[in-house]
C-alpha cells in the first residue's frame, strides 16, 4: 500500500468551509501567500499548476491566487497557465509571474525589462481601484522580477504604477481578473495585508471564519470518518505538534488510539523522561519503545542530510509497523504540518525547489502497510499552537521550542556517532539551560546547538588542543516560514561559550550563527 493512502479527502477541506486556491508557479514565497490569507480568516491551500479542474469545482471556493516564480514566461519549460481558468467566473489575482501569465493569456505583452528590479518601490495609485482601495499613495511595495508588462490586454486598465513598472497593478473588473507586479504577501510591502484583504473580502466576497476553534470539531469529525474501525498507532515526541495530534486522536477515537514514544538515540539530554512526565500529567498513557540500536546502525557511515532523513523515516516506519502488528492497528498518525508538505513538495508536485525532505513526508518508504492519518497537515506551526491553547494544553507544551523529527542527527554535520551525540547533547543542554536561567528561552522561536565537522587548534591549561566546534543558533519568528537571528546579550553568549568549552570534553571553540531565513534555513540540515 502506497504512502499516498490517507484518510483526508484529496484537498483537505471540510464541506461548507469557504476557501481559496493558490497555484504554485515556483515562488519561495508561495507558502507566505497561504499564511497571509489564513491570517485574514480565510482557509487557503496550495496546488500545482497542472491541477485537475475537478479539484476547483467546489461551490465554496471563492477565488484563486497565482503565485510568483523564478521563470520567464518565454522559457521553453516554464510553468503555464491552466486553460480552464480563462473560462471560469471566479476572481483571480496574479502575483508577479502570475501577472505575466494572465497578461499573456488575455492578449497583452510581457518583455524582458532593461534591468532586473529587486527591492522596494513606491506605488502610485489611480483612483477607483477595487484592489487598492484604502491603500496610501506612495506606499512601499516589494519588487522581484526580470520581465515586465509593456502593453495591457484588451479590457484591462492600469490602476497602480512605480517608476520602473508602469503597469504595476492591473484590473479587469468584468472578468474579475487582477494582477500585481510586486509581492503583497511579504512584510516589506507596507500595505500588502490590506491589498490581500481587499481581494478576499471586497472582490471574492469571503465572510471569514477560519479559526483554530473552528478547526477542532472539523478535525475530530474527519478522524472519525476516516478511521471507522480498527486502531491507530500515534508517534509522539513531546512537542506541540504531536501532543495536539494525540489529544485530538484521543477525543475522536478514545482507546483505539495508542500513543508511542520511540527512543531513537537522537533525542536531547533528559528528554525521554521529561516527555513521559508531561504526558502522565495530561492523563495520556504512552508506550516507550527503545530502538536506539536500530537507528544508530542505519545512520552508520551516512553523511548526506537527505539520506539521513530517509534512513530515519524508514526506521520510524519499521518500528511503527512492528508495534501496529502487536495490537492489530491499521493506521499510523503523524504530526505532519503544512510547511512540512510545502518544503518537501511531495504533496504538491509543483515547480518550487525541494528545501529538505521531512522524515515524515519525503523520508517515508515508497511502500508501507499502514494507512496515514495526518490531522494537522492543514496547519502552520503557530496555528497548531492556537489549536493547542483551545484544547487546554499547558504553556509548558505550547511554548516548547520546535525540534526536528530526525532529532540531533540533522544537527550533527556529517556522520552520526555516539561520541558526537554525547558532545552535542551536553552543549545543547547548556545553551538551553542558560537561556531559561536568564529569561530568554521564550523570547526566541527556536534555539539549539550544532556540531560542526571541523577541528581547530586551541589552548587549555598550557596544552595544545585540536578539537571540535559548536555553532549556536537562535532565531525569532512567527511561524517558522521566515526567521531572523536573535540578538542575544553578549553576557549570555559569553557564559554559554565558557561553559561549553570548560564542561564538554572534545569542544574547544563556539561560534554564533547570524544568518536569517531566507536565504538560510533555520536548521543546518
Amino acid at each position: 500500500m502506497g504512502t499516498g493512502q490517507k484518510i483526508q479527502s484529496s484537498n483537505g477541506r471540510a464541506e461548507g468551509r469557504q476557501w481559496l486556491a493558490i497555484l504554485d508557479f515556483g515562488s519561495q514565497y508561495t507558502q507566505l501567500i497561504a499564511r497571509r490569507v489564513r491570517e485574514l480568516g480565510v482557509y487557503a491551500r496550495i496546488f500545482p499548476p497542472q491541477i485537475d479542474p475537478l479539484q476547483l469545482t467546489n461551490s465554496h471556493l471563492k477565488g484563486i491566487i497565482l503565485s510568483g516564480g523564478p521563470a520567464s514566461i518565454y522559457e521553453e519549460n516554464a510553468p503555464r497557465l491552466p486553460s480552464f481558468l480563462l473560462n471560469g467566473n471566479l476572481p483571480i489575482l496574479g502575483i508577479c509571474y502570475g501577472l505575466h501569465l494572465l497578461t499573456q493569456a488575455f492578449g497583452g505583452q510581457v518583455k524582458r525589462g532593461p534591468k532586473r528590479e529587486y527591492g522596494r518601490a513606491m506605488l502610485k495609485i489611480k483612483r477607483g481601484s477595487r484592489l487598492l482601495n484604502g491603500i496610501r499613495e506612495g506606499s512601499l511595495v516589494w519588487m522581484s522580477h526580470g520581465d515586465r508588462l509593456t502593453s495591457l490586454p484588451p479590457g484591462f486598465e492600469a490602476t497602480g504604477s512605480t517608476s520602473n513598472a508602469p503597469y504595476a497593478v492591473i484590473e479587469a473588473r468584468e472578468r474579475k481578473v487582477y494582477g500585481v507586479q510586486f509581492h503583497p504577501e511579504v512584510a516589506h510591502t507596507e500595505q500588502g495585508r490590506r491589498i490581500l484583504k481587499n481581494f478576499l473580502y471586497s472582490i471574492c466576497g469571503c465572510s471569514g471564519g477560519w479559526t483554530a476553534r473552528s478547526f477542532i470539531p472539523e478535525a475530530i469529525d474527519k478522524i472519525r470518518e476516516g478511521v471507522r474501525e480498527g486502531g491507530v498507532v500515534c508517534g509522539v515526541s513531546g512537542g506541540v505538534d504531536s501532543t495536539v495530534m494525540a489529544v485530538l486522536l484521543k477525543k475522536a477515537l478514545g482507546e483505539r488510539a495508542g500513543l508511542l514514544l520511540v527512543e531513537n538515540g537522537l533525542m536531547r539530554k533528559g528528554e525521554v523522561e521529561g516527555i513521559l512526565e508531561t504526558y502522565d500529567a495530561l492523563g495520556l498513557e504512552v508506550k516507550l519503545v527503545d530502538a536506539q540500536r536500530l537507528f544508530l546502525k542505519r545512520l552508520q557511515g551516512v553523511e548526506d542530510p537527505e539520506e539521513k532523513r530517509k534512513q530515519i523515516g524508514h526506521s520510524f516506519i519499521e518500528v511503527f509497523e512492528e508495534e501496529a502488528k502487536k495490537v492489530g492497528a491499521e493506521f499510523l498518525a503523524q504530526g505532519t504540518l503544512y510547511p512540512d508538505l510545502v518544503e518537501s513538495r511531495s504533496a504538491f508536485g509543483g515547480p518550487s525547489a525541494v528545501i529538505k525532505s521531512h522524515h515524515n513526508v519525503g523520508g517515508l518508504p515508497p511502500q508501507m502497510s499502514l494507512k496515514l492519518v495526518e490531522p494537522l497537515k492543514e496547519l502552520f506551526k503557530d496555528e497548531v499552537r492556537k489549536v493547542g491553547r483551545e484544547l487546554g494544553l499547558p504553556e509548558k507544551v505550547l511554548l516548547r521550542h520546535p525540534f526536528p523529527g530526525p532529532g540531533l542527527a540533522v544537527r550533527i554535520i556529517g556522520e552520526v556517532t555516539e561520541e558526537r551525540l554525547r558532545m552535542l547533547r551536553e552543549a545543547d543542554a547548556i545553551f538551553i539551560a542558560e537561556l531559561k536561567k536568564r529569561g530568554y528561552y521564550q523570547r526566541v522561536w527556536q534555539a539549539f546547538a550544532v556540531l560542526l565537522p571541523l577541528r581547530s587548534v586551541g589552548v587549555m591549561g598550557d596544552y595544545r588542543t585540536y578539537e571540535r566546534t559548536i555553532a549556536l543558533r537562535a532565531v525569532t519568528s512567527r511561524d517558522g516560514m521566515t526567521a531572523d537571528w536573535a540578538k542575544l546579550p553578549d553576557g549570555l553568549l559569553r557564559a554559554v561559550s565558557s561553559r561549553i568549552i570548560n564542561e564538554v570534553e572534545g569542544i574547544n571553540r563556539v561560534v554564533y550563527d547570524i544568518s536569517s531565513k531566507p536565504p538560510s534555513t533555520i536548521e543546518w540540515e
